[in-house]
């Protein structure tokens, strides 16, 4: 029998700029319900927005659209299962003691979405860290929702390097939506991250090339190390002259955006060959404005979006259990709870760290 407190540490968002450490009483998981011990979490780009209030965020009077107030932050974790009852042991296939993840989208099972299979597209969806119903991992302990889809982590891998499955599954993903053949040139905009997990994904597809585009030479090296062929400093080369010049002047097959600065966009349309492949990931804080008639009139492109990581976690998981990525130079800083205020703070500086966790 596991010996479960009565209270615990949690982050607890007060508003924008406004996170919190407080003792809050440890959850009780209803029916079909665990409630599972935090081992890490790692703070996100999109957590950075939010407590910043970026307005997708955010309404202009405080109630926004993603992140409520009073709620515990984080949607990228890892945890042991503590409690849980039959319904939820024989629905997950998990037990006390597991090591497992949940991923970050809570789906209702019930809209058009849910019933066609689209579940990652759900319209009445919760996500864990940004609403009240489902409180996220920047504490000791959490539940995960019995609606939840819910992955078994192998034990041996690092807390931290296991909760990199979110962000992994998310850029594995937009390589999926690219349908990458082996004679494509793929260029990845963006070595944080979700960029380091696409040069990774578009890698073991074994394409013609992949390339990385960054302005911090120390990316560049990371990028190196999960897959890139070449990495290209578009601080000091022009990307798309380069592009073109590896492509005898036609440009990349497919491209890849995990930047979310507005420049990638134009970038990326630019360096694409005609009929070539755009994927959108990145999330932007400011509307982007570009020239259309290049997707249309000029060279016909296919324009996607990719949105978190459906299906992705097994094979992510995998990846990350074969040791084929760098877990230990991605995973820059592994912090205490209570020093969540300075792991924000790296995360919004960028320079410092590629991935930033806490260890409740």
């Amino acid at each position: 029998m596991v010996e479960i407190p009565q209270k615990m540490q949690a982050v607890i968002c007060h508003g924008p700029e406004n996170y919190q450490l407080a003792e809050v009483d440890v959850p009780t998981p209803g029916p079909g319900e665990a409630l599972v011990k935090v081992d890490a979490v790692g703070i996100c780009a999109s957590d950075l927005k939010c407590y910043h209030g970026a307005a997708k965020f955010w309404g202009d009077d405080n109630r926004p659209a993603w992140a409520e107030t009073e709620v515990i932050p984080g949607h990228e974790f890892v945890g042991t299962v503590v409690q849980l009852d039959d319904a939820a042991a024989e629905r997950w296939g998990v037990a006390v003691g597991d090591r497992v993840t949940s991923e970050q989208i809570v789906p209702c099972w019930k809209c058009r979405y849910c019933l066609r299979g689209e579940y990652w597209m759900c319209g009445p969806h919760d996500l864990y860290g940004f609403k009240r119903r489902t409180p996220g991992a920047m504490a000791e302990y959490m539940v995960y929702s019995a609606d939840a889809l819910v992955h078994q982590v192998p034990k041996e891998l690092p807390p931290a390097h296991a909760a990199f499955v979110e962000p992994l599954s998310c850029a594995m993903h937009a390589v999926e939506r690219a349908k990458l053949t082996f004679d494509d040139v793929v260029v990845v905009a963006g070595c944080g991250p979700i960029g380091l997990g696409m040069i990774a994904g578009a890698k073991s597809k074994n394409p013609r090339m992949v390339i990385a585009l960054d302005s911090i030479p120390r990316k560049l090296e990371l990028a190196r190390k999960c897959g890139a062929d070449l990495a290209i400093n578009i601080a000091e080369e022009d990307a798309v002259a380069k592009v073109k010049e590896l492509t005898d002047g036609y440009g990349a097959d497919v491209y890849l955006e995990g930047t979310g600065h507005p420049a990638a966009v134009p970038q990326g349309l630019n360096l694409l060959r005609k009929l070539g492949t755009y994927v959108e990931y990145g999330v932007f804080g400011s509307d982007v404005t570009v020239d259309w008639s290049i997707i249309s009139d000029d060279k016909e492109l296919d324009v996607l979006g990719a949105h978190l990581g459906p299906h992705c976690w097994p094979a992510a998981l995998q990846l990350l259990a074969s040791g084929a990525l760098p877990m230990d130079e991605i995973v820059t800083h592994q912090l205490p709870l209570a020093e969540f205020q300075k792991g924000l703070d790296l995360v919004g500086s960028g320079a410092e760290s590629i991935k930033v966790s806490l260890i409740p």
